[in-house]
């Protein structure tokens, strides 16, 4: 008879020489570009049989990058079984595909479905447009599943973990569905599987999707997220219900584990003093009070930090010179190059004059009372002023480049009219418990009669200002912790701004700071050096948190059970009762095969 005894997928196999390796239990996965063997046994394979599908099978080891091709390669052929190994173009579109063989006999034929596979990107093939000729960082852009997102100010940055989580069960397929539910796929259903092919068009979709997703009316506690698998999965679950799940490092790290998955290169990028343009001016107006209170009188604003996803890909769209890193912001579902914002090119498609803007804007700030203008002053190299990305193959920040944008830490404003100016600094930032202590410094070259007035406030990581809850008009430059233990939101971050005013030439001039409250710490202590796929005990303390633990820790044992081999991080987080504030800490472990480990726990 003609049929087939068994097929072997030689998914171990292939997902290692793919490099695809732990993405799916359920799927065969494997890169374009690149051939994967299948090995079928037989009831009867004679030379009288021939095998053919829609790819035809030649007896040589010559692959083609633009077309479906399959070969039998010399060895791979015996009486009951044959070797076939089977190689998608390097631009064919990503997705899951049917896997079908037909035997044709002269005594008839058959056909069998044995199995499916998922094509994905290939960073590792010259000729994919999402190649990238490093290891270290296809290492780093597509294989690994930690990271470190960047939070705060500049004078304080936060480094915070984040679990991309690609590796994950079930992950890969809910990736793959992102793509299913799109209103490109719903509209042209042929045309889009099609258009899959370009990671370009991926990119949008996947940010326009991702931003949909992120906006729902439930709301959920945004300070807990440690990872975007169990946003992930939770879309999975809903069936792609909108979740309101938070800010812009959300939306942009949960993007990134979609672009890793699909197979191209990404990174999340925080931008500090990102400056948010709503009619293209390139210009942002802060308003104040004439007593230092920030209030909202503009669209524009200025956020402490933004956070979006850069994605590596050639872009023949946009000519030479514009490949590489691509911005892709999940927030204003739009995309633009690195290179095009970097060249001034804010001409070219998408969100790229929201883009140019965010690193390049001027900021006025405007002094007003009653509707009068009291004063106005330009900074120009306050946004975009730090820019970091993790650095490849360390846990540490990478710094872009001074040609991204003007990087400068400090930011004092000073009135247009030089008769006048003033700076505005704290003594060091403060962790939560301490009082703050400000230094204000007249800068004028003559004496002055001067009067002044100081305004603290809170504030939103989006720059939006919250109420004062602390002013003096004389000269007292500290603010008790009491004054603002209750009052902090998000991230901590506060507003300290001083308005001084010249009692002859009734001439005003602000100077202001930004900077965020050091939470306590959390520490982690993992018993042993390393971990088998057996149950483990982890401690985790809560500590030094100045003024309110006064040295009595507190320890949580948790117990759990790794599930995949390599190096892994645990996390912690303790969030206050009804407010959106956290501390986190964590601690890395690694992973090993239990046939690795000697009867005392460590490695032979």
């Amino acid at each position: 008879p003609t049929g087939l005894k068994h097929v072997n997928l030689e998914v171990h196999d292939n997902h290692t020489a793919h490099q695809t390796l732990g993405l799916s239990s359920r799927h065969q996965v494997v890169r374009r570009g690149r051939p994967f063997k299948v090995t079928m046994l037989s009831y009867l394979l004679s030379p009288l049989c021939g095998l053919s599908v829609e790819i035809p099978v030649m007896l040589s080891k010559d692959e083609s990058i633009s077309r479906w091709s399959a070969h039998i390669h010399p060895g791979g052929r015996h009486s009951q079984s044959v070797t076939v190994h089977v190689c998608s173009p390097a631009k064919a579109p990503v997705g899951l595909y049917d896997l079908q063989v037909h035997i044709v006999c002269l005594d008839g034929q058959r056909s069998f479905a044995i199995g499916s596979f998922v094509v994905l990107c290939n960073p590792w093939l010259q000729y994919d447009t999402v190649y990238i000729p490093f290891e270290d960082q296809r290492d780093e852009y597509i294989k690994n599943d930690l990271g470190f997102l960047y939070m705060g100010t500049p004078h304080n940055v936060i480094s915070r973990p984040w679990s991309f989580g690609q590796y994950e069960q079930g992950i890969l397929e809910i990736c793959l569905n992102i793509l299913q539910v799109s209103p490109q796929h719903s509209k042209d259903k042929q045309g889009d599987d099609l258009l899959r092919a370009d990671p370009v068009y991926i990119s949008r979709v996947v940010c326009a999707v991702v931003c949909k997703l992120g906006t729902g009316q439930e709301t959920l506690n945004m300070v807990q997220w440690t990872g975007s698998t169990d946003i992930l999965k939770l879309w999975g679950r809903s069936n792609f219900s909108p979740v309101r799940y938070g800010q812009c490092w959300v939306f942009a790290s949960v993007m990134c584990t979609v672009m890793r998955v699909l197979g191209i290169p990404s990174r999340v990028v925080t931008i500090f003093n990102s400056a948010h343009d709503t009619n293209g001016s390139l210009v942002i107006e802060e308003y104040y009070t004439n007593t230092g209170g920030e209030i909202n009188m503009s669209k524009d604003s200025i956020w402490n930090f933004h956070v979006w996803v850069e994605c590596w890909m050639s872009r023949p769209d946009l000519g030479p010179g514009f490949d590489g890193w691509q911005v892709l912001d999940p927030t204003p579902q739009e995309k633009s190059g690195v290179k095009g914002i970097r060249k001034r090119r804010y001409d070219t498609l998408y969100d790229a004059p929201f883009i140019y803007t965010s690193v390049n804007a001027d900021v006025v700030t405007v002094i007003v009372r009653d509707g009068l203008v009291l004063g106005r002053s330009v900074d120009t190299p306050r946004v975009g002023s730090h820019i970091l990305t993790k650095n490849v193959g360390s846990d540490g920040p990478q710094i872009f480049p001074s040609s991204f944008s003007n990087l400068l830490v400090m930011h004092d404003i000073f009135s247009t009219v030089q008769s006048l100016e003033v700076s505005l600094k704290i003594d060091k930032v403060p962790t939560m418990g301490e009082n703050i202590c400000l230094f204000i410094t007249n800068r004028a070259k003559v004496p002055k009669v001067l009067k002044e007035h100081v305004n603290a406030q809170t504030k939103e990581y989006n720059g939006s200002p919250q109420g004062t809850f602390w002013e003096a008009d004389k000269q007292l430059h500290f603010i008790p912790y009491s004054e603002y233990e209750n009052m902090l939101v998000g991230e901590g971050l506060l507003n300290v701004a001083v308005v001084i005013k010249d009692e002859l030439t009734k001439e005003r001039v602000l100077a202001s700071e930004e900077f965020n409250i050091i939470a306590p710490q959390i520490s982690i202590e993992v018993q042993g050096i390393t971990f088998s796929k057996r149950r483990s005990t982890v401690a985790v303390l809560t500590a030094e948190g100045s003024g309110l633990l006064e040295g009595k820790d507190q320890t949580k044992k948790v117990s759990f059970t790794p599930t995949t081999t390599g190096t892994k991080l645990v996390q912690a987080s303790l969030a206050y009762n009804n407010t959106s504030t956290a501390i986190r800490s964590f601690h890395k472990v690694s992973v090993f095969q239990p046939s690795l480990l000697c009867s005392n726990g460590t490695l032979c």
